[in-house]
């Protein structure tokens, strides 16, 4: 029996560019975490806790689709680096709120500009004008495949009931 010829899917225009935008990102948030001695998920908790200021176990594991076990873990490494601080939750007696230290507060912030630069070197070549209405498109496609994605989870939920 022949083996099939090798085939190529590779996407063209646009998605071609948004997956190539895609990877650029990951590949930088790959890098920031190894330099951090983090794991991508450890950097991805702490993105989402200093975005949301004060968030439970329940609200962190639900925002990266896992287990509120494997979040126990995940805090507890970031609590022992000093990167988390744990706190009684004021009204569940049972649940903990995470929050960002000050370590943790110092390194987002030099996360964020060091992101901002990097943003700012690879638009120089865009005028305000440009750079305004790619921020709208973006935000617009997001949205769109954020809201994509969402149907098709509900719907594949609906659909074990």
């Amino acid at each position: 029996m022949q083996e099939p010829a090798g085939r190529s899917h590779r996407l063209k225009a646009f998605p071609a560019a948004a997956v190539k935008f895609s990877r650029a990102l990951d590949r930088n948030r790959e890098r920031i975490a190894e330099e951090e001695g983090l794991t991508a998920s450890e950097l991805r908790a702490l993105f989402y806790v200093g975005e949301h200021v004060r968030v439970t176990p329940k609200q962190l594991a639900s925002h990266m689709h896992v287990t509120t076990a494997a979040i126990t873990l995940i805090a507890r490494r970031l609590v022992a680096i000093g990167m988390l601080s744990r706190a009684d939750h004021p009204d569940d007696r049972r649940s903990v709120i995470l929050e960002l230290t000050p370590l943790a507060h110092t390194t987002m912030e030099r996360i964020h500009s060091e992101f901002d630069q990097m943003v700012s070197d690879a638009t120089a070549h865009l005028d305000e004008r440009q750079i305004a209405e790619f921020t709208r498109s973006l935000e617009s496609v997001a949205v769109a495949v954020a809201e994509h994605t969402a149907r098709i989870n509900a719907a594949k939920a609906a659909a074990t009931i």
